[in-house]
């Protein structure tokens, strides 16, 4: 029998094996049915209404049967297998070991029907549908059973939806109601809209909104009553808002600000409110009782926003608490307001602060491995001083360490060593010649950083780097953030360069800049923007653009912008002339309550001006590995379809391009407990912008589509909550470096093949998810 033949038969008995499984899962569910009992398999809901728009009709129907309890079991392609688990692993004797672990934390209980109350469903639906405008409804329910399993059905008659013939304001010359009155122009009801309950709910809680912006702090929604009249027949309500006479004074009064006390030091095992006459600080508009002398004044001045006279506002009263908050030196903030006893009409605000630890110690050890045969381990030991000059500065001093291990491979021996430290200052606010605080809620930050780092690798080269940075990081709210280096250096020197690296090198100018002596001047800049917080949405968002200019200013000064023959250079290096642009879009598509459908693309371009021709190797672009195209191996692929063969020394080197064009789109869904799974895609390459006589086809040319590289793979998400453990298996569709009309390799597939997995198989094992 041929081999072909062969692994045609190993085929065919994994998928009637498959087939069998799915048979199992599907008819052995009912047989541990309690005697008399049926499994709850769902229910439907049907609205009979030729009205209504078929569209609309359906979407009703969506939301009635959202609403229907209790829930059947779970299925996937029509199948419970959660249920089947249950059964399976049987009764535990013990509240614990693994048969209780898989019953009650993997499997899923049966959901009988005996526990399906169709009355009360029907009054659910009833008075969703009345609430929606749809007054008079009638509700039926129903069900029908078969082999041990049974469904409900329910059917509507919503009768024709009652309008909004009109809405009035309170007319009473009160400031209350004046106040409510005016808010009458963004009113969420509208005459001639269907008539909806939570619609009412929302525009009560507007006005409270709105009134809590003018100083009536007291007030509530529940002060608001909404009269209701449909008496004349017609489908159509008349809404009149009305001020409860049951509403307390308080709450018909605008207030302002009298005092405002802070107590930095508050603790809530203690009583940390008593204090000296010495203690207490009078700075500007504000009381400060601060036992420990923690801070200077002005850090309060800063993230309070109310002054001694405003008007009471809870626009001010989030923005100080969320200003306390992003401060990081504070692991708790209360605020209360009480009625001033000095003044009439008055609050006085307080501010209990209880402060995290001034410094503590981090230590990270991470194991890691990647798609280049490389396994390795890291540490990072982290100080910290959250207070250093008494204003919330972040003092941050870290040492770190690791080393990584190709224990067979293409560079096997040839391991890598890192070492290194660095020190960051973070000010809670601007340091610069103009003074501006901003309105946000996030604190405004100055960052300053000195970094060093030695990289050795091993049989190759060592780098020493040197990086500091001087920049300012603001975010004008939860989605926009910015950040802005106006200094950023960075210098590169090499040394114990090996002779084999350097007879490499004679041959491959991207090799011999590897080893050639760096230095970029800033500045940089990045913006981000994502609402991937907002949980609720269907589709979500996230954009960071990135803008890097080196040496702009620099070749300004010195003429290195006018083309010359020789390089310029500062202290014996050649500075760096480039202008780099990266753009990184993701979109988030909820499919389901435990699924989405993840996409990102990517598009970089770097262009060398003035003292560089090309690109330092640093700032170039490069795909491949775990977080990029995952059926290759980091740094191996491209530019186009140059192909990248290993070395005389038998070095395998990096390649990397001027320009980059990514997609990738995954598909996540849960599994079970804390087990997620992803189906996914990734496409892409680098290419360079100038032709390279030793990377012939790296170029970028009219065809660049021609060079795209596909790969596909699955993969595990074990979700700890305190991180995320992802394992991706892949392989390639198309290979760009292979000859045109070959590059796609769908047809050579062969799991049963040992070479073949050996060669396309790329397992990679990382933190987190891809993006």
């Amino acid at each position: 029998m041929s081999k072909k033949h062969s692994n045609m038969e190993f085929r065919f008995i994994k998928y009637c094996i498959a087939l069998l499984v799915f048979f199992a899962f599907g008819c052995s569910n009912v047989k541990y049915l309690p005697e008399g009992e049926l499994l709850y398999t769902g229910a439907s809901v049907t609205v009979k209404d030729s009205i209504i728009k078929k569209r609309d009709r359906k979407a009703l129907e969506k939301e009635l049967e959202d609403l229907l309890r209790p829930l059947p079991n779970k299925q996937i392609l029509g199948l419970r297998p959660k249920l089947w688990i249950y059964n399976l692993a049987g009764e535990p004797k013990k509240e614990k070991g693994f048969r209780y672990w898989l019953r009650n934390k993997v499997g899923e209980e049966p959901v009988l029907f005996s526990k399906v109350d169709l009355d009360y469903n029907s009054s659910i639906l009833r008075n969703f549908v009345e609430n929606r405008g749809y007054f008079k409804a009638r509700v039926s329910a129903d069900s029908t059973a078969k082999n041990k399993r049974i469904t409900a059905e329910y059917l509507v008659w919503p009768k024709k939806q009652y309008k909004i013939k009109s809405v009035s304001f309170p007319e009473d010359s009160s400031a209350l109601g004046k106040a409510i009155a005016r808010t009458s122009r963004r009113s969420l009801l509208k005459e001639g809209n269907p008539y909806d309950l939570t619609v009412i709910k929302a525009e009560r809680e507007r006005i409270d909104a709105r009134l809590k912006e003018k100083g009536f702090y007291y007030f509530n929604p529940d002060y608001i009553l909404a009269q209701v009249d449909s008496a004349k027949g017609d489908y159509e309500v008349h809404i009149k808002l009305k001020i409860k006479e049951q509403t307390p004074e308080k709450a018909t009064i605008v207030y302002k600000i009298d005092k405002v006390v802070v107590y930095p030091n508050f603790s809530i095992s203690k009583d940390s409110l008593k204090y000296k006459k010495e203690d207490v600080v009078l700075y500007k508009d504000f009381t400060i009782i601060d036992t420990a002398a923690t801070f200077k004044p002005r850090v309060f001045d800063r993230a309070i926003y109310f002054k001694k006279g405003d008007y009471y506002n809870r626009k001010d009263h989030n923005l100080t608490l969320n200003r306390f908050v992003n401060l990081g030196t504070f692991s708790f903030v209360k605020n209360e307001f009480k009625t001033s006893d000095s003044l009439k009409n008055t609050l006085d605000s307080y501010y209990y602060l209880t402060l995290l630890p001034k410094k503590f110690i981090r230590v990270e050890v991470l194991g890691k491995t990647n798609s280049a045969s490389y396994t390795g381990t890291e540490i990072n030991v982290n100080w910290n001083n959250r207070n250093l000059l008494r204003g919330a500065e972040l003092l941050t001093v870290s040492v770190f360490g690791g080393a990584d291990f190709q224990l067979s491979g293409q560079n096997n021996g040839q391991n890598i060593y890192r070492l290194g430290a660095e020190t960051s200052l973070v000010w809670p606010r601007f340091i610069s010649p103009f003074n501006w605080e901003g309105s946000s809620e996030f604190v405004p930050r100055t960052k300053a950083s000195l970094r060093y780092e030695y990289q050795n690798r091993t049989q190759l080269y060592a780098l020493n780097s040197f990086k500091t940075s001087f920049g300012y990081i603001w975010k004008e709210n939860s989605r926009k953030e910015h950040q802005l280096n106006v200094v950023d250096i960075t210098y590169v020197s090499p040394n114990n360069v090996t002779a084999a690296y350097l007879e490499d090198a004679k041959t491959d100018e991207s090799l011999k800049r590897i080893i050639e002596k760096q230095l970029i001047f800033g500045p940089t800049y990045s913006y981000t923007y994502t609402n991937t917080m907002q949980k609720r949405r269907k589709n979500t968002f996230y954009f960071n653009g990135e803008l890097d200019l080196a040496g702009n200013i620099t070749g300004l000064v010195t003429g290195a912008n006018i083309k010359k023959q020789d390089t310029i250079k500062i202290f014996d290096v050649p500075f760096s002339q480039f202008v780099k642009l990266k753009a990184d879009f993701r979109h988030y598509l909820k499919l389901g309550k435990e699924s989405e459908l993840a996409s990102r693309i990517i598009l970089g371009a770097g262009f060398a001006y003035g003292n560089s021709s090309v690109l330092p190797t640093s700032k170039q672009f490069v795909v491949g590995g775990t977080n990029s195209i995952r059926a290759f191996r980091a740094r191996t692929l491209g530019p186009g379809s140059y192909f990248n063969v290993p070395t005389v020394n038998n070095y395998l080197p990096d390649q990397s391009g001027d320009l980059k064009l990514e997609f990738n789109t995954e598909y996540r869904a849960k599994l079970f407990s804390i087990v997620r799974g992803a189906l996914f895609i990734d496409a892409g390459n680098i290419w360079l912008l100038n032709a390279d006589p030793n990377k012939i086809g790296g170029e970028i040319s009219k065809d660049f589509i021609k060079d795209i590289a596909v790969g596909v793979g699955a993969g595990l998400r074990f979700d700890l909550s305190f991180l995320v453990l992802r394992t991706d298996l892949a392989f390639p569709l198309r290979k760009p470096y292979l000859p045109q009309g070959e590059r796609w390799v769908i047809d050579a597939i062969d799991f049963g093949s040992g070479p073949w997995r050996k060669e396309n198989l790329m397992l990679n094992i990382a933190i987190g998810y891809p993006f």
